[in-house]
This record gives C-alpha cells, sequence and structure tokens, in this order.
C-alpha cells in the first residue's frame, strides 16, 4: 500500500540547504558582501511555489 508521494529526497535537501534567508538591503539594493550570492534551489519538482518577503526595519 503506498501513500503520500515520492518526494522524500526534496524534504531531506531542504533540511540540509534550510528554507529561508535574511540579506540586508542599503539604498534600495541587496547588501551583499563581493563573493556572497543568494540562490534559489529547487528540489521538489512543478508543484506550486510560493515567495513570502518580509521587510523589517525603515
Amino acid at each position: 500500500m503506498e501513500t503520500g508521494t515520492d518526494n522524500a529526497d526534496a524534504h531531506l535537501k531542504r533540511t540540509v540547504m534550510d528554507r529561508e534567508v535574511v540579506v540586508a538591503v542599503s539604498g534600495g539594493k541587496l547588501d551583499l558582501g563581493p563573493w556572497e550570492q543568494v540562490f534559489y534551489g529547487e528540489f521538489d519538482g512543478k508543484r506550486r511555489k510560493r515567495v513570502l518577503v518580509k521587510i523589517i526595519g525603515e
């Protein structure tokens, strides 16, 4: 009897990669160091996604 979906590997990868990032914004631009970048890793196929952006501060 099969239950659920077969995406356990996607859940494990997300656990290792984490699921959120905090980035400073200065002057309307991302405040990243010279070697920093933000990547989005998709491990769960073509399911619907949502992005939540929180702006905290002035």
